[in-house]
C-alpha cells in the first residue's frame, strides 16, 4: 500500500501571520510540464535527468528516468527516488538544490478549469495607429481555456470571488460558473516567469 502523508506549506512566504496548510503527499505527483526537460541548457534549475530538486514543502528527488509516448515522443512519466532525511523542517533539509518545483499530489488532486486571461490588444495603443479598425489589432490569445487541471484538494471549499495566488503562475479568483462538480478558476494577474522569457 502507498504510503500518504501530510506535509505543512506556508500559505503565504511574505508573510507568516498567513498560517500553513496540510498538503496529502504520496508516490505519484504532478509538475508542471515545464519543470522537467531531457536535454536542459545551462542555468535550468529545474528537473532534469540526473538532477535534484526540492519538492516544496515535502523531500529532495532526484530524477533516475523517464517514459515518452511512442508515438509522439512527449515525455508522460519522470522516475524519481527521494531521501526519506530531507523532509522540509527536518536538520537533513538544509541540503541545497538550486531548484524548488510545487507539485500535487496524482491520487488527492481536484480537476478544474482554468481560464487565462490576457491582454485584449496585441498593440499597446490600437487607437493610436493607422489602421482605424480595433479588430485588427485583437489579441487571438486573450483568453485561453484549459481543462482538467490539477489542483491542491484544498480548493474544493473554495467559493465563488475567492483570490489565490498559485505559486509561479499568478493570481486566481474563482468563477462565478464555478460549481462543485465543475470548478473554474480565472487568471486576473499573470506572474513573470524569468525562465520563460530567456528560453524565448
Amino acid at each position: 500500500m502507498d504510503k500518504i502523508e501530510d506535509v505543512e506549506i506556508i500559505n503565504n512566504p511574505e508573510d507568516e501571520n498567513m498560517g500553513t496548510r496540510k498538503v496529502p503527499f504520496c508516490s505519484e505527483v504532478y509538475i508542471e510540464r515545464d519543470d522537467f526537460m531531457e536535454n536542459p541548457p545551462h542555468k535550468f534549475f529545474r528537473l532534469a535527468p540526473g538532477t535534484e530538486v526540492r519538492l516544496k514543502g515535502a523531500y529532495i528527488i532526484k530524477c533516475e528516468s523517464f517514459k515518452k509516448n511512442e508515438s509522439t515522443g512527449v515525455i508522460e512519466e519522470v522516475y524519481c527516488t527521494y531521501d526519506p532525511a530531507t523532509r522540509s523542517g527536518s536538520h537533513a533539509s538544509e541540503k541545497k538544490v538550486k531548484g524548488t518545483l510545487h507539485w500535487v499530489s496524482a491520487r488527492h488532486a481536484m480537476d478544474a478549469e482554468v481560464r487565462l486571461y490576457d491582454r485584449l490588444f496585441d498593440h499597446e495603443d490600437p487607437a493610436g495607429q493607422k489602421d482605424d479598425d480595433y479588430r485588427n489589432f485583437l489579441n487571438p490569445g486573450s483568453l485561453k481555456i484549459l481543462s482538467g487541471c490539477k489542483l491542491e484538494p484544498s480548493l474544493k471549499i473554495a467559493k465563488k470571488l475567492d483570490k489565490f495566488q498559485f505559486q509561479r503562475l499568478g493570481y486566481f479568483c474563482v468563477d462565478y460558473d464555478s460549481t462543485e462538480a465543475h470548478p473554474v478558476f480565472n487568471r486576473t494577474v499573470s506572474l513573470k516567469d524569468t525562465w520563460a522569457k530567456v528560453n524565448k
